[in-house]
C-alpha cells in the first residue's frame, strides 16, 4: 500500500443506504411508502390518478420486486429496486 492509497477517503459504512425488512414495518407504513412512490413516479407524468397503481406497487413490495431503502444521512425511507 502506498501513501496515495492510504490518504484516499473511505466511505463511512454508517452513511450507506440499506434495505429494511418489510416485516419490520406496519401495513400503514408500507402503504404510506407505496403512496409516496406512486405520486412521486407517476404523479408528475400528468397521470390523472397516480394512486391507481397502488395495488400493483403493494404487490411488488410483497413479492420483493420493490424493497424499502433507508438513507441514514437524509433520515428518509422510500421504495426502490433491490441491488
Amino acid at each position: 500500500m502506498n501513501d496515495e492509497m492510504a490518504q484516499q477517503a473511505q466511505p463511512d459504512p454508517r452513511e450507506e443506504k440499506f434495505i429494511v425488512s418489510k416485516e419490520l414495518l406496519t401495513d400503514d407504513q408500507l402503504t404510506g411508502l407505496a403512496e409516496e412512490y406512486c405520486t412521486r413516479y407517476h404523479g408528475l407524468n400528468d397521470t390523472e390518478s397516480p394512486l391507481a397503481e397502488l395495488s400493483r406497487i403493494m404487490d411488488a413490495v410483497r413479492q420483493g420486486d420493490l424493497v424499502v431503502w433507508f438513507d441514514p444521512v437524509e433520515n428518509t425511507a422510500g421504495l426502490g429496486v433491490p441491488k
